[in-house]
């Protein structure tokens, strides 16, 4: 019930377009009802009548006429925008679904994203939502104007004869049992179905994605049985709603077909013994399909709306996944940001039942410093950048940006004076100059450009057949990791932010392009507030102050040079690493 007042959020936008078209349909279905009129009175009234051959023939005449007018001339504009107005309708609800869906996922924080999978929202969001179109073109539209058209149409019937009326729906009451017994089993094999189906979308997904590393690893065969498995249950699944539906339709179509056997039979003696006319028992043999073809769609209707309920409640299940992270009711706009960061008393864990990630931590950034984190993969550096943007919120503690409690102000704006580099950054198929713009899409293309040289890779870009029009394909995949890396850096040049996060930003690169983008980086960082996580801790030496962090707490702080004096983790790191270093240098001298 929750998910239909759901859905008719989205359809009472239009519920002047959907009375307009339940009319229309009631012309469209109300016009083939005359039919066994007519043809009674063709039979009673003209080819049993006593008159003249001629006259016969006029009054048929005029009566095929007459039907000609009103099933091809009237009934065609009907039947169009009947036809027309119902799809356009369901057609705008599904876009309205989907465009409030995609709107709701970009306010879920990342903890969602990270407990499930790709394939399975892009099904809810693709097959669910175009599944529940039925509930307008069948559940809203078709079945009252079935229910429209069967009682016209038993009205007619009674009129012509009541006993034989009763004799024709003596079955109705198996309908409603059947039914009954029938669908409540029916939906929940369709929800199965449509699970299995995510789970083949969402394995696709995947191995799509990572085919270098299948084909690296020579698991093609591997991965099509894995594939094989996942189809294979989907096939089951499919099979099972099938094999219900076959169940149905024969039990429905067996009971159907008794009802004419009892009208012949009951009619056909009427007709005998001289009770009614011939004509009569024709009209009513007429209306007895017009009754149970709708009674047939009716059955048919049931099955299409136990399936799209069933994606209904799917797509509810996503639509109602809660926001971790959320604005205040007061929230403000941060605006004249300096870029001082201080962590005060910062308490922080993934969910209630893990261990705490970081623990009372104390920090304070000064404005247009920069500022480098180390330490042991796991130590909880990730973890602290991901909390200055709010990706999540401290469980404990208090974040303030220039003093501002970063939990009083809006995402969005807060979020628009930080920019970030990761070392696995994420580009989108389309040009070069469309990936840059994410960064300020209303920049100019002389900004773009400034941007790209500011990030070392105007030259690259310009020696491109195509330029900055240059298509990168999904994920930019037909460019090397330093150029990727370079034109996300150009991003957040023309983002121009006053805090700049650099998530080990050149430690999967070769020393040739890590010295090209360091270059641009320091560039970038000038005059900025910049919190760097460092895999080499040769390119931090530099910075204001080191920050090791071990176990999720703070171990040591300051410069490079009192960090070595110190003779503590950090220079033990700093010690191996440059050790390393050298072995390399050894055994691979240039």
């Amino acid at each position: 019930m929750k998910s239909l007042k759901l859905y008719a959020k989205f359809v009472k936008p239009y519920w002047k377009l959907v009375v307009i078209t339940l009319i229309i349909g009631m012309l469209k279905f109300g016009i083939p009802l005359t039919l066994p009129l007519i043809m009674k009175y063709a039979v009673d009234s003209i080819i049993l009548a006593k008159m003249a051959t001629g006259q016969k023939l006029l009054h048929l005449a005029y009566v095929i006429a007459g039907s000609f007018v009103l099933f091809t001339v009237i009934r065609y504009p009907i039947e169009y925008y009947r036809q027309y107005f119902a799809q356009e309708i369901t057609s705008r609800i599904l876009y309205d679904i989907r465009k409030g869906l995609y709107d709701h996922l970009q306010k879920l924080s990342l903890r969602f994203y990270q407990n499930t999978k790709t394939g399975e929202i892009i099904s809810r969001v693709i097959n669910d939502v175009e599944q529940t179109k039925n509930l307008v073109e069948t559940g809203m539209m078709n079945i009252w104007l079935d229910m429209f058209t069967l009682v016209i149409a038993l009205g007619f019937m009674f009129a012509l004869n009541v006993k034989l009326t009763f004799m024709a729906i003596a079955v109705l009451p198996f309908y409603a049992i059947a039914v009954k017994k029938l669908y409540k089993r029916l939906k929940l094999l369709t929800k199965q179905r449509s699970q299995s189906l995510a789970d083949v979308q969402s394995y696709l997904h995947e191995r799509v994605a990572g085919i270098p590393v299948v084909k690296s690893f020579t698991l093609e065969e591997y991965d099509k049985d894995q594939f094989d498995l996942r189809n294979k249950g989907f096939l089951n699944k499919a099979l099972a709603v099938t094999n219900w539906n076959a169940l149905t339709n024969a039990i429905i179509n067996t009971l159907t077909d008794i009802a004419p056997l009892l009208v012949i039979a009951y009619g056909g003696y009427k007709v005998i013994t001289g009770d009614i006319s011939l004509g009569t028992f024709v009209a009513f043999f007429g209306y007895l399909d017009r009754i149970y073809n709708p009674l047939r769609r009716l059955v048919n209707s049931s099955t299409l709306l136990t399936q799209a309920t069933a994606s209904l409640d799917r797509v509810l299940e996503l639509w109602n996944q809660p926001y971790d992270i959320m604005d205040q009711p007061s929230a403000k706009q941060l605006a004249n940001v300096k870029g001082q960061i201080e962590f005060k008393n910062i308490w922080f864990r993934y969910d209630q039942q893990s261990d705490w990630i970081l623990k009372n931590i104390n920090l304070t950034i000064a404005p247009g410093s920069t500022v480098a984190l180390v330490g042991s993969s796991g130590g909880g550096k990730s973890s602290l950048i991901s909390l200055i943007p709010r990706f999540y919120n401290a469980e404990k503690g208090k974040l303030t940006i220039d003093g501002i409690d970063i939990q009083s102000v809006t995402q969005q704006s807060l979020r628009s004076h930080i920019g970030m580099v990761f070392q696995d950054n994420i580009l989108f198929s389309g040009t070069i100059r469309e990936n840059i713009l994410l960064g300020n899409p209303s920049a100019t293309d002389e900004e773009i450009k400034a941007a790209a040289i500011a990030a070392n890779t105007h030259e690259f870009i310009e020696s491109l057949p195509k330029g900055y029009d240059t298509e990168i394909g999904e994920k930019g995949v037909k460019l090397s990791g330093g150029q990727k890396q370079r034109i996300a850096i150009a991003r957040v040049f023309l983002k121009n932010p006053r805090i700049l996060i650099l998530d080990e930003a050149t430690s999967a690169l070769d020393l040739e392009s890590e010295a090209l983008i360091q270059e641009s980086l320091d560039k970038l960082a000038k005059n900025r507030t910049t919190i760097i996580i460092a895999h080499r801790l040769s390119t931090i030496t530099g910075v204001d102050r080191i920050i090791f962090i071990k176990d999720g707490e703070i171990a040591e702080t300051g410069t490079h040079e009192e960090l070595m004096d110190r003779h503590g983790l950090y220079e033990h790191l700093f010690n191996i690493q440059n050790l390393d270093h050298k072995v390399e240098v050894a055994v691979n001298p240039k």
